[in-house]
């Protein structure tokens, strides 16, 4: 009955403000717009709708019965020449799907829309490698190490990355680059994430907000080093910079899962809770908490411990029978098909398309405009 915290009809409330704030909204009604539905299209700014297809209408021809006695059929209730001829609630009469699609296509022409985000733009060229290596370049074995840098040389303009820091925390890689003529600041791993590297991040990321260049992490983590070494080196105030300067920046954040995506690892890479414009998967990545081999692990050396109190022993076969159930729950858990069917992410893309998507995507930001970043405190 009440989905949410805020009951029902949100969307109206958001939809009255959204316009509003100048933000315009054309509405293509293809099938059916009942009861709360029927909103949706009356508060847009133009309205489309399919004839004999498109229905509109607060309670449907069933509840109308049951409600007054009245015998009406759908299309005499609330079709498209109901409401484009006699009630003025649609503005734009289409003949098919396709046409109402190009009507859509004409009233957007008409906006008058100018982006409000200012990039300097130059003329796009494309890489000088061909996208579909990318298929031969990324391991299936996400635990098998690759040269992200193979990966950038396919996505970004001529190839061309001006790496920042490059002998300096190597296992993060940081550069600018162009991305169809758009500038980009470039944040990818290329192994786990250690002291220098999150420091390094967290200097780039700063030096990107301060230029206003939208940022791209290219996800493969394991997450941020662990032991008495890297404890005693600060990992923990080290990994909160690039945490603290990831979650502030107010620049445009595009995100795309390339291998894997655990643990802190996910945080320090801007992952879906550090609001990244977009976040994408490819078909290889895999994301969780953790890592399936590592939780399995603590599982089974906790029941080891809890054996060798006891005075029994824990076999290997006790143990690959603990550990086979974890591995195959995370296996299916972590997998980009579980994640987007959920829509914990905005899509599983292939990756040959990656470089024509973050265009789209770059493109797309710029209708708002870039706002000025302002970090919180870095523990030094």
């Amino acid at each position: 009955m009440f989905p949410d915290r805020e009951h029902f009809g949100r969307i109206f409330f958001n939809q009255a403000n959204m316009s509003a704030q100048g933000i315009p909204q054309i509405a293509v009604v293809m099938g059916s717009c009942t009861a709360g539905g029927a909103y949706v299209p009356a508060m847009a700014d133009e309205a489309i709708m399919v004839r004999q297809q498109a229905t509109i209408f607060l309670a449907g021809p069933p509840l109308v019965k049951a409600a007054t006695g009245e015998i009406v059929s759908a299309e005499d209730l609330g079709g498209a020449d109901v409401h484009c001829r006699t009630s003025g609630v649609a503005d734009h009469y289409a003949d098919s799907d396709e046409h109402a699609l190009a009507l859509a296509r004409r009233s957007i022409a008409n906006l008058n829309w100018r982006k409000q985000g200012q990039l300097n733009t130059v003329t796009p060229i494309a890489p000088l490698y061909a996208s579909d290596d990318l298929y031969g370049i990324i391991p299936a074995d996400t635990k098998q190490p690759f040269d992200v840098r193979e990966v950038i040389a396919r996505l970004v303009d001529g190839s061309v990355l001006d790496e920042f820091k490059a002998l300096f925390g190597t296992t993060l890689v940081c550069g600018f680059a162009r991305l169809h003529g758009y500038p980009i600041a470039i944040l990818a791993n290329n192994g786990i994430l250690f002291a220098e590297a999150a420091q390094k991040g967290a200097h780039f990321i700063e030096l990107a907000c301060q230029r206003g260049i939208p940022l791209l992490f290219l996800q493969n983590i394991t997450g941020f080093m662990v032991g008495q070494k890297y404890e005693a080196g600060g990992i923990a105030k080290h990994g909160a910079k690039l945490v603290t300067a990831v979650a502030c920046a107010k620049v445009p954040k595009f995100t795309v899962i390339i291998g894997g995506s655990f643990g802190a690892g996910n945080y320090g890479m801007c992952g879906r809770a550090y609001d990244p414009r977009f976040l994408w998967m490819w078909p290889n990545a895999r994301i969780g908490v953790m890592g399936g081999e590592q939780a399995a692990g603590v599982l089974v050396q906790v029941k080891c411990e809890q054996a060798e109190r006891a005075g029994q022993a824990f076999s290997a076969e006790q143990q690959a029978e603990l550990k086979q159930p974890i591995l195959d729950q995370y296996e299916h858990q972590g997998h980009p098909y579980y994640s987007s069917a959920r829509l914990w992410d905005d899509g599983v893309i292939d990756p040959a398309q990656t470089r024509d998507i973050l265009a789209l995507a770059l493109s797309a930001s710029l209708n708002a405009p870039i706002e000025p970043t302002t970090f919180g405190l870095f523990r030094m």
